[in-house]
């Protein structure tokens, strides 16, 4: 028997697991689909590409989407310990002011404001510049400056600052706009997921069971309340009881699939798969992502990172955690407001000193360097929905990319401005043209065409389990409405996608749900 069952070590499942075991009372177990997370290419964070379609990746792919030529996009997740934390590009932003308190004034969120979340972000850093009015130290999660930059990603910065958009060295301090180098969770050049950071300091805690390559296939309720999970692990099928809650961490695909297969979901669809309905709730609806397009401009003169991260720099990264290796790929980029009366930004750049073909997934012996633009105030939303009653059959995932036209606006107003920056200060000399789109793609309705064939995610799904006022799924403390000792933790309950990477506001998430579960 355990008091807390927590489903999923992800970046929101480590840091609960952490902070509940702290009183030595309590006892948790703590499930993970995926296998522990000794690859030593996890560590690297140069490396992060090569997470994808592996056994660290839950390798989905959404429906053909309508909008974006009829294309099923690439999803990657973290499946591991640490989750997306320990795959993705480590980049840490908390999003906007503006973001968190929407959720307060819009959703319903009352506790969940930026004046309210701040103290949590604090919490969890560990800040290298040191104690600063916005950032924390002392926290189980580092955050570092970048040790390597490239030529190229440092003549972006500049270029984008010719063109008149401010210089901003802190994207988590008190303004959001502007251009420079992302900070990135790192500890001495080498990847610091929420496993590193919380989990594997406190695993041996005796009140404290992990369990990786456990696939959860029902959440228990009995009389109207969770009492535990049934998972397989090992070709058995297990049952494990919660004498507190069941908490779900398995991030915005895995936690609602799970509740569905529980019974918790929108009732026709549940039944349409014989799935008996134990609460009627619009879990899988709601779902939000940020798209992205890459505009590719050529650089035939200046080596890209993937030359230069070759032997010689891993032998240097495994000596002093020095070099090209410790690059996270997107190492500058910065927020913009297409509109100036905007309340806060909209579009994203992230620049790649190497090329980004087909999600990364498409080799390239090209000198490209690679803009990712991005949508971050998204209007579409899409739903995730069961594919059968089988615990192993992936969900159905749409996103509905493009299918608010706002979204194609900011992704077309970013592709120009691009196109702009790439013309401007260095860069208007180190380029050989552009590679992608292409020039000849000079219309407005040609770079339409370009943006819905390319159209991809930015790997920061939210908001599938949204909590709020009214019926959303879960309340403001997460739990979820409908069954008794059951709360969701993980980006999920974002009830909309923040402007800005994902991971950092997951984190801060789970830090604030600690202490709504231990009533503090």
């Amino acid at each position: 028997m355990y008091d807390y069952i927590i489903v999923g070590a992800g970046s929101a499942g480590c840091v609960l697991a952490a902070r509940l075991t702290e009183d030595p009372s309590v006892k948790v177990l703590l499930l993970e689909a995926g296998p522990p997370d000794d690859a030593p290419e996890i560590q690297i964070p140069a490396a992060a590409a090569t997470m994808f379609k592996g056994p660290y990746d839950w390798d989905y792919t959404t429906v053909p989407q309508e909008h974006a030529a009829g294309r099923g996009v690439y999803w990657p997740r973290g499946r591991t310990l640490g989750g997306s934390s320990s795959t993705n590009a480590m980049i840490y932003i908390r999003g906007s002011r503006h973001d968190y308190d929407t959720w307060r004034d819009s959703y319903g969120c009352d506790g969940w404001g930026y004046e309210d979340l701040l103290p949590y972000f604090l919490r969890a850093e560990d800040q290298q510049r040191g104690a600063l009015p916005y950032h924390g130290v002392g926290g189980p999660l580092r955050v570092e400056d970048l040790r390597y930059k490239h030529s190229l990603t440092r003549a972006w910065v500049q270029s984008a600052k010719a063109h008149g958009l401010a210089a901003n060295p802190d994207f988590n301090g008190a303004d959001q706009d502007g251009v420079g180098f992302y900070q990135v969770t790192h500890k001495r050049g080498r990847r610091w997921s929420t496993a590193t950071g919380y989990l594997h300091p406190v695993e041996n805690r005796p009140n404290l069971t992990v369990v990786t390559d456990a696939l959860a296939t029902r959440v228990l309720v009995e009389n109207g309340r969770a009492t535990g999970v049934r998972y397989e692990a090992r070709g058995e099928t297990l049952a494990a009881r919660a004498d507190a809650e069941v908490i779900l961490s398995g991030g915005t695909v895995n936690s609602p699939q799970l509740l569905m297969l529980s019974g918790i979901g929108p009732a026709d669809q549940l039944r349409s798969l014989g799935i008996d309905v134990l609460a009627d709730s619009p879990v899988g609806q709601g779902l939000q992502d940020h798209p992205f397009v890459t505009v590719m401009h050529a650089t035939p003169r200046t080596k890209a990172l993937w030359e230069l991260a070759n032997a010689r720099s891993l032998a240097m990264f495994q000596a002093f955690a020095r070099g090209p290796h410790t690059s996270n790929i997107a190492e500058a980029g910065g927020f913009v407001r297409t509109d100036e009366g905007l309340p806060a930004p909209d579009l994203q750049y992230h620049v790649l000193p190497t090329p980004f073909i087909g999600q990364g997934l498409t080799e390239s012996s090209e000198r490209i360097l690679s803009v990712v633009v991005t949508a971050v105030d998204v209007a579409s939303r899409g739903s995730i929905t069961l594919r059968s009653a089988s615990p192993y059959a992936k969900p159905l995932i749409d996103p509905a990319y493009l299918a608010d036209k706002a979204d194609l606006d900011i992704l077309l107003f970013g592709v120009h401005q691009a196109r702009e920056i790439a013309a401007s200060g260095p860069l208007a000399s180190l380029t050989g043209g552009e590679w992608a789109p292409g020039e000849q793609v000079d219309t407005d309705e040609a770079l339409i065409d370009y943006i819905r064939r390319e159209v991809a995610t930015l790997y920061h799904p939210t908001s599938t389990c949204a909590m709020g006022s009214g019926d959303a799924v879960c309340d403001p403390e997460l739990r979820v409405r409908g069954v008794e000792g059951l709360r969701v933790v993980d980006a999920s309950v974002m009830p909309a996608v923040p402007r800005g990477n994902t991971n950092a506001p997951t984190i801060a998430i789970a830090e604030r749900a600690a202490d709504l579960i231990r009533g503090k």
